[in-house]
């Protein structure tokens, strides 16, 4: 087909291990770059084409690139990376985990290298965290061009040293709509008509602050009238940890374990929350309101220029400010029919996943030149 784009291009995506927002964002942009032209190859851990189905879109070379800093293994996911890509015409790494190996094995070539950011260095001390803060101002100095889904993110990277950093809001692909009618979802959680429901989605990891969510649902179960039930939909290293509090507290919390109907968890709860220590430009949040579901989430990373007025936001790691607002939108309606309103109304200005695929598209046409 003449006129496209990309025609012919070889171009390698890669990731770390992704069971959330990143896995998602990169399969969306498959089919839109193979409309473009692209050859494209997805290289990553075998589990997340099993959980993403990248090779129904594209080529799918598995790399073992870990989630965490071990010499051994990087060492050898260099070697495979390097391989994988062989005769690529641009790399393009989602995260500093997937950059940080793409930038080593592209060394010696001229093979041009995007790095998408994604998530921010969570804050600590030691050893490692000193280690880790190099790391990711030599990935940011190597890259080509820098993409940052959140304005903090384009500051701290320009700060590092990056030779070109632009802004790249990532668009959450559309949820398809709820299968399951309010009523039938909150008898399926056993809820009765006066229990408020109270939906988190995201992975069970340190950053998605889940403590703090705990906290506040135990001064509700202190608090008078309908106690609301939270449930959580998404899996991940802090499970167990999370469940043994759970019980240990008798928490009126349950743990759904990874979900496929968040669309109807979302159309049935009452308020959505979002207690993450960080966040880019959160998935869950845009689900949120582009659903209608009152959100409150907390005013961190790049959560306030993506809500806007459309939520109400409190600081990170503060149960109390959370158990309080939440507590304010349930027994409000008029504050609730806000908040409905005011979601969807922000999300229809943000970018589809048109516009952020043709965004790639252009910014791979400018580092690669026409085709041909």
């Amino acid at each position: 087909m003449t006129g496209q784009p990309l025609a012919g291009r070889r171009i390698a995506e890669v990731l770390a291990t992704s069971t959330g927002g990143v896995g998602t964002h990169l399969r969306s942009l498959l089919t839109p770059l193979d409309r473009a032209g692209a050859l494209v190859r997805v290289c990553g851990p075998a589990a997340t084409d099993e959980l993403f189905g990248f090779s129904a879109a594209a080529a799918f070379r598995p790399v073992g690139i870990s989630g965490g800093l071990d010499p051994v293994a990087d060492v050898r996911a260099v070697a495979a990376l390097a391989r994988a890509t062989r005769g690529a015409d641009l790399v393009h790494a989602h995260g500093l985990r997937a950059g940080l190996v793409a930038a080593a094995a592209r060394r010696g070539t001229r093979v041009p290298l995007v790095l998408t950011l994604h998530n921010a260095l969570q804050p600590g001390g030691g050893l490692r965290t000193r280690v880790l803060g190099r790391l990711e101002a030599a990935t940011v100095r190597s890259a080509d061009l820098v993409l940052a889904a959140s304005a903090d993110l384009a500051e701290n990277a320009l700060a590092q040293g990056a030779r070109d950093v632009r802004l790249a809001p990532v668009s959450a692909p559309p949820l398809p709509p709820p299968t399951r009618s309010r009523a039938q979802v909150r008898a399926e959680l056993g809820l009765d008509d006066r229990r408020p429901l109270v939906v988190a989605v995201g992975r069970l990891h340190p950053q998605k602050g889940y403590d703090t969510l705990l906290a506040a649902a135990a001064r509700w179960a202190q608090a008078p009238g309908p106690t609301p039930l939270t449930v959580v939909a998404g899996d991940g290293p802090l499970e167990a940890e999370l469940t043994r509090r759970i019980d240990s507290e008798r928490l009126p919390v349950r743990l759904l374990g990874r979900r496929t109907d968040v669309a109807d968890l979302l159309a049935a709860a009452d308020v959505a929350v979002l207690p993450s220590v960080w966040e880019a430009r959160s998935l869950t949040a845009q689900e949120a309101l582009r659903s209608g579901t009152p959100l409150v989430a907390t005013r961190v990373g790049g959560v306030p220029e993506l809500v806007g007025e459309a939520a109400e936001l409190v600081p990170p790691g503060d149960p109390v400010a959370l158990a309080e607002r939440v507590t304010a939108v349930l027994t409000d309606p008029e504050r609730t029919a806000r908040l409905s309103a005011a979601g969807r109304a922000q999300a229809a200005g943000w970018p589809d996943e048109a516009g952020t695929a043709a965004q790639l598209v252009a910014v791979y046409r400018e580092l690669l030149g026409a085709p041909g």
